[in-house]
């Protein structure tokens, strides 16, 4: 039976979103094509017919999965204008977020498997994590009046690494202590 463009245009986007799911959840190598397509409800011999690769699959999902990350920060900035970096580290330093791995950050979730990747995949991480250190310049220039590209590298990378960590180890209290503590280190960077 044949598809028509539009559905199969459709089908690609699920397929996008799906695995952009799914390899968070189980990492760019811990899912076949078979079941990723399984879980987009398509046949494996449909992939080939859109994507290139396994390569150009995970490259797409990943930046339908840090868009989605980037919308996610921005709501939570645009919650409170008083103090756009609260709500951002509210969410994103949070058990809840800790517990989220499918829909989580995918910087935490696959930040180590794109590194092994090669430049495609490793440029839509770029081009993620470029666009959350822009919105962190920006949320610090709103509550001090200036940029501080320096201060919005740290944050990230400490946000992250909280979070991977806390993610890690099996003790909750410890998990936790990973998350407030980076919190306040993150207001402490922020406010300096």
């Amino acid at each position: 039976m044949r598809v028509s463009r539009v559905q199969a245009e459709e089908n690609r986007q699920t397929v996008i979103t799906v695995a952009s799911r799914l390899f968070r959840e189980h990492g760019f190598d811990g899912i076949g094509l078979k079941d990723l397509m399984e879980a987009a409800g398509l046949t494996q011999g449909a992939f080939y017919k859109q994507f290139a690769s396994k390569e150009d699959l995970a490259a797409q999902a990943s930046a339908r999965a840090l868009e989605s990350a980037y919308c996610r920060w921005t709501a939570a900035a645009t919650a409170n204008p008083e103090d756009p970096l609260g709500p951002v580290i509210g969410f994103y330093l949070s058990a809840g977020h800790r517990e989220e791995k499918s829909d989580g950050c995918p910087i935490v979730a696959l930040g180590s498997d794109a590194a092994r990747h090669g430049i495609v995949v490793k440029a839509s991480f770029e081009a993620g994590i470029r666009t959350h250190l822009d919105i962190l310049e920006r949320l610090i220039s709103e509550t001090q009046g200036e940029e501080f590209k320096s201060k919005a590298m740290a944050i990230l990378s400490l946000m992250v690494g909280a979070l991977t960590l806390s993610r890690v180890v099996n003790d909750p209290g410890l998990a936790q202590a990973f998350l407030d503590t980076a919190a306040e280190q993150v207001r402490n960077i922020a406010a300096a």
